[in-house]
């Protein structure tokens, strides 16, 4: 009897250890409520340090919540466009029908990498309808993203039909699109994450994508996507409550806040 309980007790005191060690190897948290408190926005922040394995939580109710998915849904449609040949690479030209669209920049011809950087609906609606409603539920339910519910229309159900995914779903595809994890070919994930790139530098490759949810009211507002830096990436996905445009910048803001805490941290 008091062998067993040597022994439970040395197992008790080395499990104890364990996680006391790996707590000291983890970063402490960024100060997520004042990068959110100085943009006057509600909103939720999940951030997996890769290095640390270790998940930061900002409003943790709201990162399990489900949201339309909006443009970010833009990254998961360009994988299905290349797989199914919908377009041709990320230089392929798509005429602009010569209707004025409400976004300035999407009055204009596009191939994927600028529609990406843009962000133009068009684009990414006539890539789907060229995929179809039978294929584009097979690569949902292959890859099983979000709620895998297309319904709403082929054209629509990402941005008012039926579709929703929460934060940590973004963060868990984005993870298996970085590892090359996902039943696509290797060309074209390696040409989606080559056109998700929004900021680079000598020591550093910034990935995201933005969206931006009509419904419900208040409008959604997304940033999902990956720092690259001195040896580590940190995936992401937050989302915001949208009152008023001017609210939509403070996705990125705020994030930047969060990656530049980051960097201070390691003496730059």
């Amino acid at each position: 009897m008091k062998t067993m309980f040597k022994h439970s007790f040395f197992l008790l005191t080395l499990s104890v250890l364990l996680a006391w060690s790996c707590q000291e190897n983890v970063p402490p948290a960024p100060d997520f409520e004042k990068h959110f408190a100085d943009h006057k926005i509600h909103g939720c922040f999940l951030l997996y340090d890769k290095n640390a394995d270790h998940y930061y939580e900002w409003n943790a109710p709201r990162i399990d919540s489900s949201f339309l998915p909006a443009s970010t849904f833009k990254v998961f449609n360009s994988l299905v466009a290349l797989e199914e040949k919908a377009v041709a690479d990320e230089n392929e030209i798509f005429p602009w029908d010569s209707l004025p669209k409400r976004v300035a920049s999407w009055n204009r011809d596009h191939n994927l990498r600028s529609a990406m950087e843009f962000s133009a609906v068009w684009f990414y609606q006539e890539i789907a309808r060229r995929v179809g409603e039978e294929r584009m539920l097979y690569w949902i339910d292959t890859v099983g993203y979000g709620n895998q519910d297309i319904s709403g229309g082929i054209d629509m159900f990402w941005l008012n039909g039926s579709l929703r995914i929460t934060a940590r779903q973004q963060v868990a595809f984005l993870q298996r699109l970085y590892h090359n994890d996902l039943p696509f070919s290797q060309r074209s994930m390696d040409i989606v994450k080559d056109i998700m790139i929004r900021e680079k530098g000598d020591d550093f490759v910034f990935r995201y994508k933005t969206g931006w949810a009509d419904l419900p009211d208040p409008d959604t507002g997304w940033l999902v996507g990956w720092m690259e830096r001195q040896g580590n990436v940190w995936f992401f996905a937050m989302n915001i409550d949208i009152r008023q445009d001017e609210d939509a910048a403070a996705r990125v803001s705020i994030t930047q806040a969060v990656f530049e805490e980051l960097a201070t941290r390691q003496g730059d």
